[in-house]
């Protein structure tokens, strides 16, 4: 296959690595000086799973250069998901689908907005990474882990064809039965941790171990559920407690990567993360106080960042 890698940041890197060592034919939209390092010393990935370098990388910051492409991995942050997506339409064939590997589950119908719904699958991923530096990919924790599917929920070529390029690259991957229960799953986990590991600016293992902080978790877990069920999608009944256990299992030392980058300063996913679920919550009347709370706590300090960064707008 020939796969475009848009965005090489944590997400992207590692996966897009994965992909490229293993034989795939994989070129990464990049910038700045991140394209620079990898065009120069290639993509260097450390890894908990065993460290790599893919050398020489194709590499490219403009994608009308970039022809016959089979499938895109869309790995940028949530804010720029629309941007992406105007800037894929030039590499767009008749038969090029689009698979967002994201942390919310707007994306789809995002994307689906702007290059047609026809070209678009449904995508998440599992991974803690970032860059630590230009060109250098720090998988640090988690197991890595894509899932794909048609937003249909039909089994389909185009998305085996991909599941097998991961397996044949050592990555864990599947096609679930339905993607969208999937990425809600996904969802009620990042963006209960997100949103409490943001306000309280502690590790997962603090926030888990307080009984105060432990009862917001919970009931950020529950509110999530509650706003995917008024939309008609059918969680599993004991899908916050799973996923509950599941946090628990975590390193005590783990920051969600919104976390992250709203204790460092940088713009982050609030908007994606938490805003999505008080909008939706206002769309379906579900009451989500303490999402609201945590949204309008972090919306001054996510919109001085963006300011810095020069970037538009509230916090998307």
């Amino acid at each position: 296959m020939q796969i475009v890698v848009f965005g090489a940041g944590g997400v992207g890197g590692y996966f897009g690595g994965r992909l490229a060592q293993s034989g795939q034919d994989v070129t990464f939209i990049a910038r700045g000086q991140h394209l620079e390092a990898l065009l120069r010393d290639g993509l260097v990935v450390s890894s908990i799973k065993g460290d790599f370098v893919v050398k020489p990388v194709n590499a490219t910051d403009d994608t009308t250069t970039v022809t016959d492409v089979d499938a895109v991995l869309v790995c940028v942050k949530a804010w720029d998901i629309s941007k992406a997506a105007k800037a894929i339409i030039p590499m767009l064939g008749p038969d090029t689908f689009v698979v967002p590997l994201e942390n919310g589950v707007e994306a789809p119908s995002q994307l689906a907005e702007i290059l047609g719904r026809e070209h678009v699958l449904g995508g998440l991923c599992r991974i803690a990474s970032h860059i630590a530096s230009p060109g250098h990919i720090q998988h640090t924790g988690l197991e890595p882990y894509v899932a794909i599917g048609e937003l249909d929920k039909r089994l389909s070529a185009r998305a085996q064809n991909l599941l097998q390029a991961f397996e044949h690259a050592g990555v864990w991957a599947e096609i679930p039965l339905d993607i969208s229960i999937a990425l809600w799953m996904k969802y009620l986990f990042i963006s209960s941790v997100s949103a409490i590991g943001a306000v309280t600016r502690v590790s997962f293992g603090e926030f888990r171990s307080q009984p105060e902080t432990r009862a917001m978790l919970e009931k950020a877990l529950q509110d999530c559920h509650s706003v995917a069920l008024a939309q008609g999608i059918l969680m599993p009944p004991d899908c916050v407690a799973t996923t509950l256990a599941y946090i628990d299992t975590l390193p005590y030392e783990t920051l969600a990567s919104m976390q992250r980058d709203v204790m460092d300063g940088r713009p982050s996913e609030l908007d994606a993360q938490i805003g999505a679920i008080v909008r939706m919550g206002e769309m379906y009347n579900v009451p989500t106080p303490l999402h609201t709370f945590i949204y309008h706590s972090l919306l001054p300090q996510e919109r001085l960042a963006r300011a810095k960064m020069g970037q538009a707008g509230g916090s998307g």
